[in-house]
């Protein structure tokens, strides 16, 4: 009992004296202090003012916001207010209780805000751009008008990044988004992934537009495809459609565009085969490809399905058509053999000249010395395409002089020539 009263009484004196020393002034001892009571006022005080002047007269911040580009902060003896530039409105702006996100809301129902337009207003804005719109009369007018619409600008910005097979990257530039916002302020420009989904939103409509198409459509289909390998060894396919619609206007359209395992007959069948299914394509007139033999795989395997579907004209016996093209082709590559000496002779020295920048800028310099006044350049040609030997052919006969010029300036010319093959620079005979 005794030891508890003592731990009592040990800690009430230990709360007195911290009181003490915080909380009661001391008694001044000192007469001359008692004079003049005003200057006791310890230092601390003192500096304390100081601070607070100082504070005072601190620098105040940059706003920010851009939203204060459209109010007017006011100072009231009571609060301090934003008042709209274009309107009056005015709302409470402290800088610790309230926001900016009532002075956006006002900005952007505010119907004096010149650019502004309320989302439940039904009016357009008129302008004087030209407009391709033919009238009744047969002139054209050049009076249009515009509403502001967010979700049309995000249309038409996924047609701009489809039509012009812009990276979907584009929309986060700076300069493209520094040119939205001059031309339309209110339109916030969405990001790549927004754009991305938007495309492909794009695509679906535009699918369902083109089956609805399809399945009203009384004629028959006939399909083009093809098939290649790019640079990174990836086996590509490419299907078209082409229709004559019920007011006999022809349509050509892309189906399907699409990686394939490989160049197999069945592989290509297949796919072509769950195209058909996708797109509920049944009423196949023919189906026109190369003279690749693995096209006739894919052919028989497809007319076998075309069959047991019931679809087919004469159970697909004319479904084959070959590529009038590619004949022709091969019929102008196995023509040109008569010459070929002469023109792999052309060919060489096209690619030689081509192979070097330095030797086409003297190549260039030749034309001009000899004063060859043309248009056409050299061109080297490609081996599936029998026009490009034309091309080729037609240039290097109007570059003849320029041919000749060139040998004697570059020594190197005729002795490469003439260790490629054995078969020398091209002459007059040529």
């Amino acid at each position: 009992m005794l030891r508890d009263c003592f731990i009592f009484i040990y800690n009430f004196d230990l709360g007195w004296r911290w009181l003490r020393k915080h909380y009661v002034r001391p008694m001044a001892t000192n007469v001359g202090v008692n004079d003049h009571p005003e200057q006791s006022e310890p230092e601390t005080d003192q500096s304390d003012c100081n601070k607070k002047e100082e504070g005072v007269k601190r620098k105040r911040m940059k706003e920010r916001s851009e939203v204060w580009e459209h109010f007017v902060k006011e100072d009231l003896p009571s609060r301090r207010q934003a008042t709209c530039k274009y309107c009056g409105m005015s709302y409470k702006c402290g800088a610790k209780k309230n926001g900016t996100s009532v002075l956006w809301a006002h900005i952007n129902r505010c119907r004096k805000y010149p650019y502004n337009t309320p989302k439940d207003s039904k009016q357009s804005l008129l302008s004087f751009k030209s407009a391709k719109v033919t009238s009744a009369a047969g002139g054209t007018s050049g009076l249009t008008y515009h509403k502001f619409d967010a979700g049309c600008i995000r249309k038409a910005l996924s047609y701009m990044v489809i039509v012009d097979e812009l990276p979907y990257k584009f929309v986060e530039g700076v300069g493209f988004r520094h040119f939205c916002g001059v031309m339309e302020p209110r339109f916030n420009v969405p990001s790549r992934i927004t754009v991305a989904k938007d495309c492909f939103e794009t695509y679906l409509t535009e699918k369902r537009k083109l089956k609805n198409q399809l399945k009203k459509c009384n004629s028959r289909v006939s399909l083009t495809t093809d098939t290649w390998t790019s640079i990174q060894q990836i086996n590509y396919m490419c299907l078209t459609v082409h229709f004559i619609d019920n007011d006999w206007k022809l349509h050509k359209r892309i189906l399907k565009f699409c990686p394939i395992s490989s160049h197999r007959g069945d592989d290509i069948g297949k796919e072509i085969e769950k195209c058909l299914l996708d797109w509920g394509l049944e009423k196949v007139m023919c189906i026109t490809v190369d003279n690749a033999s693995s096209n006739d795989t894919a052919i028989g395997y497809l007319r076998r399905k075309m069959n047991g579907w019931k679809t087919g004209v004469l159970k697909g016996r004319f479904i084959h058509m070959r590529c009038v093209a590619h004949i022709v082709n091969l019929v102008v590559s196995d023509g040109l053999k008569t010459v070929n000496e002469s023109i792999q002779r052309v060919r060489h020295a096209v690619r030689f000249i081509k192979k070097s920048p330095a030797r086409l800028q003297r190549f260039k310099k030749c034309v001009v010395d000899e004063k060859i006044y043309t248009k056409k350049g050299l061109c080297l040609d490609v081996p599936t395409r029998w026009n490009s030997t034309y091309l080729m052919l037609s240039a290097a006969i109007e570059l003849e002089d320029a041919f000749e010029r060139y040998s004697e300036e570059d020594p190197h010319y005729l002795l490469d020539l003439s260790e490629t093959d054995g078969k020398g620079s091209p002459d007059a005979d040529d």
